[in-house]
């Protein structure tokens, strides 16, 4: 399988710190030029980078922006594939798994800044995060059944899960755009902020997050994630392990000892 590569074989995601500690890290998709239609090599990079930020104890938050003045990301880059046989489609699956559960696998709190278009694979990295704000000219979609595919990058299941199964299967069966007003209403947004705001909307969020105890977001989100799709019996025990993980912590007595000397707390993390 070929792939066209970058001048350089530049990084097509990049990371950049923000803040005091750099707690927050944003995840570019940097690929402007093909408003971040997601080659072999940019999901390789995306993979990669994600790895990276789980396997980093000082990332606290991560948000999910885009280079792209135009898009967040338009999907599966179709004129790679236009080049491939069925052979070389089964060879870059595991590569597109990877880059999407990467995301989906942050163990810390993900904000996805949505400007522009988010098609396809793209909304399906935007749906990967925790949270989704978007601009107000923002316009979404599914529309991979129009092309002769279906959502491969766990649209069919996290937009489910997300908005109810009517709800999804009125956008994946229609395959159609909407405005982030609409996407707002039906709940596969859940922040709608002016032209050119969602960047910055998003660092503010991430750093209220980032302020929070470093263990209790891993294990808030851990046990949220876990408990998310068992009965609830089972749900209180995921919660209640995840619980003593983190009540017997250096970070609840840092916590605890902050609040009654009315100070800032200087988390000790893992």
């Amino acid at each position: 399988m070929s792939t066209q590569e970058q001048p350089g074989d530049r990084r097509l995601v990049t990371i950049t710190r923000h803040g005091e500690g750099g707690h927050v890290a944003e995840l570019a998709l940097d690929r402007p030029e093909a408003m971040n239609a997601v080659s072999t090599a940019m999901a390789r990079d995306l993979a990669d980078a994600t790895a990276e930020l789980a396997a980093d104890e000082d990332v606290r938050a991560v948000i999910l922006t885009s280079t792209s003045p135009k898009a967040f990301c338009v999907g599966a880059d179709l004129k790679e594939r236009n080049s491939f046989s069925d052979a070389d489609l089964m060879q870059q699956r595991p590569v597109a798994r990877a880059a999407y559960t990467g995301v989906l696998n942050l163990p810390v709190p993900s904000i996805a800044v949505v400007q522009g278009f988010a098609l396809g694979g793209g909304l399906e990295i935007a749906l990967s995060c925790d949270l989704i704000v978007a601009g107000e000219a923002a316009v979404v979609g599914l529309p991979e059944v129009s092309v002769g595919v279906i959502p491969g990058g766990g649209g069919t299941q996290l937009l489910t899960r997300r908005i109810g199964w009517s709800r999804a299967a009125g956008m994946v069966f229609t395959a159609r755009r909407m405005a982030a007003a609409e996407a707002a209403a039906l709940g596969v947004v859940d922040e709608v902020v002016g032209a050119g705001e969602a960047r910055d909307w998003a660092l503010h969020l991430a750093a209220e997050i980032a302020a929070n105890s470093p263990v209790g977001l891993r294990n808030a989100k851990k046990a949220m994630r876990l408990g998310m799709d068992v009965d609830l019996a089972t749900g209180l025990e995921v919660e209640d392990a995840c619980w003593r993980a983190t009540a017997f912590s250096g970070d609840r007595k840092e916590g605890v000892a902050a609040f009654a000397e009315k100070r800032r707390p200087a988390w000790p993390g893992r």
